[in-house]
């Protein structure tokens, strides 16, 4: 399996944090691969340019996903293809939606739209140009004109809390609501108000969100779970255990044993 990271340029990175790419050939016996998307704090645009995969809905007709934009998220879901694939993706801060998307990013949260659905002619055009390009770097190529494009003439027009919500996602350190309208020069009220529309979601639930992130990224070989937990700011043990079940899917003694679905791009 390969994965690997590209920065964005320099003057989309107030918006964009990477693009991405993930591509596996299957081995002899391999006939399937499931993918499991945990909940998560930023926006993706993903674009299966080799293979499509099916949704696994429970009770419902497997919906077969080639692009389009997965929203923030506090969910999980899980994807199926048998074929051996190819991804690309760009990976944006959730502030960066209604100038990307035009529409406000609290009322994104939870969906996952297709390129045709979302954008129509336009976002079948950009899917075929990224299907069809010669390799991942003119798929960064494509993508970063089709940004670009989108973000003519515009700029952030509250600077306080995209810093505030780049904040959460980058800092070590693990902050209360309080600390964090006192850092950014809010009432606690007005900080939740403003948070909850450019992030999608309200300080308290993104916080726990990237938590989550923070602790999935901790190194269980040299690390115990009541450590990773401690380190990451969790209360107790047992708070550890219901965010990861909560918006992984899987006990946390599972998920990080390497053998939950759709983690095996994180060993390599």
């Amino acid at each position: 399996m390969k994965y690997l990271t590209i920065p964005p340029p320099i003057h989309l990175m107030p918006y964009v944090r990477c693009f991405w790419v993930l591509e596996h050939d299957f081995g002899e016996g391999e006939d399937s691969y499931i993918y499991r998307s945990i909940a998560d704090s930023c926006v993706e645009m993903v674009f299966h340019y080799q293979a499509g995969f099916d949704e696994l809905i429970t009770d419902g007709q497997p919906h077969n996903w080639q692009s389009g934009v997965h929203f923030q998220s506090s969910q999980y879901r899980r994807f199926e293809t048998k074929q051996s694939f190819g991804i690309f993706g760009v990976y944006i801060y959730p502030f960066a939606v209604p100038y990307f998307f035009k529409v406000p990013s609290e009322e994104t949260s939870n969906e996952m739209l297709d390129l045709d659905t979302f954008l129509g002619l336009e976002g079948r055009e950009l899917e075929e140009r990224i299907m069809i390009a010669r390799d991942n770097s003119k798929r960064v190529e494509i993508l970063t004109a089709f940004l670009e494009k989108r973000l003519l003439n515009i700029c952030l027009t509250d600077d306080t809390i995209a810093a505030s919500i780049k904040h959460v996602i980058h800092s070590d350190r693990i902050s209360t609501v309080a600390e964090l309208a006192y850092q950014f020069n809010l009432s606690v009220r007005q900080f939740d108000r403003k948070f909850k529309a450019y992030a999608g979601f309200g300080p308290k639930m993104y916080l726990r969100l990237v938590r989550l992130s923070n602790a999935l990224k901790q190194n269980r070989s040299t690390k115990s779970l009541s450590r990773i937990a401690y380190e990451c700011g969790y209360y107790d043990q047992s708070h550890f255990i219901h965010d990861v079940k909560a918006f992984t899917g899987y006990h946390p003694g599972f998920y990080f044993s390497g053998k939950a679905e759709g983690t095996e791009y994180r060993y390599v």
